[in-house]
This record gives structure tokens, sequence and C-alpha cells, in this order.
């Protein structure tokens, strides 16, 4: 059977309320509902989307934008090794990693209005003030700084877009918001083009820290991070202006708007929750389930809309979200392979100018070292493909609603292009091949996480539960550790080959893991199917609602925790709350109505 355009199954929903008028009417309505749906869609994609794609632009310009500045000489200038750039991107990386959950609940508490923009102004803050590094300590410094204020904002972030788009909608818009961390490393490249043609490298031998001759004439990297500062510190402001906590208080939609907004995601999320996984008569024993396919089917008990905030406000965490998050199995395999597939992502938003510098012939012939603002120049194709390639795959994995799929496929192109990278010679005859071979690379390297995010988003319902996940799989960000240990100055004379069979082990390690997810989803939706034919109509129904069907709830860990809590005698508090987060029945994708999307 043909696949439908997805957004054309919105639309479709938006009719059935017609269906019994006269001919007449019903047109009417249908044209006012298309033309609401695609009114108050556009007004998304066009005010809230873009600004969001820009503070990721800024995220990710002020992660990369220190292997910019090491091209025009950053350490040596201040007399520090090269190593000592190694040393801040893992101390950066290890803090950013190990805070994501504490950054994505924290953004979940206070909503992302008054989170994000506020982190946003002080790491712009840092970044300008990289001007002034003169010794180790203070790069060391500012990098954690950055890493500890940028902890959460992808998690925060995506779980906030989710609250405005529709499953079958949610992949593309976030290869747009993810595409902007390759559209942020080929603007990175050309600003810096653009500041170290205007501020010619003045080179210095290494010195002691804090090089007096630092204070007579500015230096091109230090243009680049004071102007990258201020844009960030900027754009932070209009954020407070801008975002609206949900889409009822949304200033750029009319009341009409910001009603249909709201109930059509209600409306999305209820009919995942309530996903049809009943017997033979409803289910193809041979069909994919996908969270796109789950909402097509209404739910045979109508539900109420009261708890709207809940689904699509940017505040709330309840002690049930925090527990089934930390306790949920699949999110652990999920964030091991999320690791070993983003190792290129990272190792090149911060070391791509310097793998390219032995491509790059200078100019001036007198001089043997690349010319900086000429390597930045040629880092921005690659991840001018990146962010094509994303698109192209994320537009195809909403149109036939799959995940898993585009992700083998972008693993297979990044596979491609790393053998292509450790197989060419590295001499200068070869430095065209070799430039090709890292387009390639790059044209896949940004397909797995976003997918996997939108495959997390997709697959659970609760924003605060969603919220935390998304930040278990932040996680993944220590990939950025890896690939600072990889990545050494030790093996830029050699083209960084062996890094590169590090990264091609690890790239292919995690196509497997995602080979075995998706036959794991398969079991479990089988399993649940299982178990549901054996249940009446009652039970599922009792299922659907508040997750108390027949199947006994599983609080073991809760019990044993509470139990010996109150042996201690300590911490009355957190008895009490493990208590809540055991009580009630399955929530989401825990109920055995809930089908895994693939």
């Amino acid at each position: 059977m043909a696949e439908e355009p997805a957004e054309e199954h919105e639309l479709d929903a938006l009719n059935e309320t017609s269906a019994t008028m006269p001919p007449e009417d019903a047109a009417d309505v249908a044209r006012h509902d298309e033309q609401l749906h695609k009114r108050t869609l556009r007004k998304l994609d066009f005010l809230l989307l873009p600004f969001l794609a820009l503070l990721f632009l800024f995220n990710s310009l002020d992660k990369s934008n220190i292997g910019n500045a090491e091209s025009a000489h950053f350490t040596t200038d201040i007399g520090l090794r090269r190593s000592d750039l190694n040393t801040a991107v893992a101390l950066f990386f290890a803090f950013f990693v190990a805070l994501q959950p504490a950054g994505a609940a924290l953004g979940r508490k206070y909503g992302m209005v008054a989170w994000v923009p506020t982190c946003m102004l002080l790491w712009g803050i840092s970044t300008a003030l990289h001007t002034w590094v003169r010794a180790r300590w203070q790069l060391y410094v500012l990098r954690i700084i950055i890493g500890c204020l940028e902890a959460g904002f992808y998690p925060v972030t995506v779980s906030y877009l989710s609250l405005f788009y529709t499953r079958f909608e949610f992949g593309r818009r976030l290869s747009l918001f993810y595409g902007q961390a390759a559209v942020g490393g080929a603007l990175g490249g050309i600003i810096s083009y653009l500041v170290f043609s205007h501020f010619p490298d003045i080179h210095h031998e290494h010195g002691d820290e804090g090089d007096p001759e630092l204070n007579d004439r500015w230096q091109s990297w230090q243009v680049l991070f004071l102007l990258e500062g201020s844009l960030t510190m900027v754009v932070a402001v209009v954020g407070y202006l801008w975002l609206p906590h949900n889409a009822e208080t949304a200033w750029f939609l009319t009341p009409e708007e910001r009603a249909y907004a709201t109930s059509r995601v209600v409306r999305d999320r209820m009919a995942q929750s309530d996903s049809p996984s009943l017997p033979s008569e409803v289910v193809d024993e041979e069909r994919e389930y996908d969270e796109e396919s789950r909402g097509l089917l209404a739910s045979s008990r109508p539900r109420a809309m009261s708890a709207s905030n809940q689904v699509t406000d940017d505040r709330g965490l309840t002690p049930h979200d925090v527990v089934s998050a930390f306790l949920n199995v699949r999110i652990w395999h999920i964030l091991a392979i999320n690791i070993l597939a983003a190792i290129p992502v990272y190792a090149f938003q911060v070391f791509l100018p310097l793998v390219l510098a032995p491509l790059i012939p200078n100019p001036d012939s007198t001089n043997p070292d690349a010319d900086p603002a000429l390597v930045n120049l040629f880092t921005a194709p690659p991840y001018i493909f990146g962010a094509i390639i994303l698109y192209l795959f994320a537009s195809y994995s909403d149109h036939h609603r799959t995940r898993i799929l585009p992700i083998l496929c972008g693993l297979a192109i990044m596979v491609l292009g790393l053998i292509l990278v450790v197989a060419l010679p590295m001499t200068a005859a070869w430095a065209i091949p070799r430039y090709v071979a890292l387009n390639v690379l790059l044209s896949g390297t940004f397909i797995a996480s976003p997918l996997t995010v939108a495959w997390i988003s997709g697959n659970t319902p609760s924003p605060g539960k969603r919220a935390l996940l998304l930040g278990i799989n932040g996680w993944g960000n220590l990939a950025g550790v890896l690939s600072a240990m990889l990545f050494k100055p030790k093996y830029e004379a050699s083209g960084y080959i062996v890094p590169f069979w590090w990264t091609l082990a690890c790239v292919s390690a995690a196509a497997v893991g995602y080979l075995v997810l998706w036959r794991n989803l398969k079991a479990e939706n089988a399993r649940r199917r299982e178990i549901l034919s054996k249940w009446d109509e009652e039970e599922i129904e009792r299922e659907k609602a508040d997750g108390h069907g027949p199947l006994e709830q599983n609080h073991r860990l809760e019990k044993i925790m509470i139990q010996w809590l109150r042996k201690t005698g300590r911490f009355p508090a957190a008895v009490e709350w493990l208590e809540e987060a055991a009580q009630g029945g399955r929530e989401g994708e825990e109920k055995i109505t809930f089908v895994y999307g693939l």
C-alpha cells in the first residue's frame, strides 16, 4: 500500500467531525479546519522553530570555536601545549556529560523559557572571556563552566519542541533543529575565515603563560571568541521575550490557533497512549508498528482533555517520571550505542580544522604552515552536506514512519566514509580524494543522534519522563570525551589514521547495537500482543485508561529502597517521595496496550 504524506493524517482527523453534516456545511468546516491547520503549523514553522534552531546554532558554535581558534595558534600564543587543548575539551565534555540528566530535570522544573536563556547568557559571557585567557587554569575553568551551563540544553529544547508538534511532524522539524550542529560547523568555518582574513595571524613561539605580546595587538582568535560570545548573549536576551511556555501562551498565535495547537498535540498523545494493540481482528501480525501509525485509530473510549497542561506545558516533573526514567532498561541500551555512533560528531566539531590542515596547501609558498583562514573555509562544505543529508533522511523517516532503518543507513554512510579515509594514502597527490572521503563521512555523521531522539520522544507520552530520558540519552555526549582522547596531537603527522580506525570500530559496533534494538522492539510488541489476546475488552480498556489491567504492577526495587530507608530511620522525605512514585498504574509506554515504534 502506498504511504500517504504524514501531515495528511492530521487533516483527515480534523474532517471526521464533519462527516454527519450536510454536504455544504461539511465542506465549509473542512476548508476552515484545513486553513486553521496550515496557518497554525506555518506560524510554528516560521516563528518558533527557526528561533529554537538559532539557539542550537550558537550552542554548537560555542562548542566548536575552540577548534577554529586552535587553527590560528590559540594555545601557542598563550604559551600552552597542544595537549592542553585536548585536556580542556575532555574537561568540557566530562562536566557536560555528567550533568545532562540534572540539567534536563532543572530545565523541566523551571521551564525552558527561564532556564535555557539564562544558561545561554552565562555561557556566552564565558565564551567571550576566552579572549583574555593567559593561563592553563583559566582555560580549564572556562571550559568547565561552559560544559556545566550547556548540560541539559539539548534534551530541554527537544522536549520543549515536542510540545508543539505531533509525532509524525516531529522528525523533519527535529532535523532542522539538530541540523544546526552541522550548520554551526559550517558557519563557524565561514566566520573564522572572515575573522582570520581581516585579522591576520601573528604567530608566536611557545613562551611563558600570559605572553605580554598579546596585549600589544589583538590576535585573530581573540576577535573570534569575543564576536561569537557577544552574539550568543544577544540571542539569549531575545529568548526571554520570544519563547512561550506552551501553545496556549504563544504570542504569535490567535486565540483560535492557540486552542487548536494545544488540542491537536493532546489528541496525538492521548491516541499514542491508547495504542491499538488488540488481537488479530484489529492487528495484522505482519504489520510494522511505529509511532505515527499508532495515532491513526481512535480510542474506543473518549478521553478527557483536562490534563492538557500536563501534555503541553514546559514545566512539571513527578516522582514517577524520575523513577521510571532511570529504571528504564531500554534507555541504557540506547545510550551505549548512541555513544559509539556519536564519536565522529564530536570529534569533527573540534578537530576537523586540524584534520584538514595537512590537506590544504598554503598559497604563501614561503610559509610551511597551513593558512588558518583557508583551512576553516574548507570545513564548511562537509557540514553543509551533513545538514542536507540529515534533512533528507529525516523527511524519509517521517513520511514512511520509521526511525531505525534511516539510522542504520546513516551509519552505513559513516562506515563507508571511514573506510575511504583510512584506505587512501596520506600524500599531496591524494589530498582531493581524502577531502571527498571526509565529505562522505560527515554526510552520514548527523543522522543517528536526532532520529534516536525522535524515537525516544515519539515513544514517551509523558513530557516529564521524556525530558529525563532525553537527559540520560544526553550522556551520549561522553563521545566527546572519547574523541578528545582518540584525536591526540601525536597522531597529527599521520593524518589521525589510528583514531579513524578506532572510530570505524565504534561506528560498526553501534550499527550492530541498533539491529539488536530493532529485534528487541519487535519481540516486545509481539509479547504484548500475546498478553492482550488473553484479556477481555473491559480489561483492555482499564489498561488504556489508567494502566490497571490484570498484569501485576512491578515496584520491587522501589519497595526495597523504601524498606531500607525506613530501617535506617533517615530521609523520611525520600520515603514519601518513593511511595508516591510507586503509586498508580502503568503510564505511557509502560502500558501493555502501548506498541513501540520502530
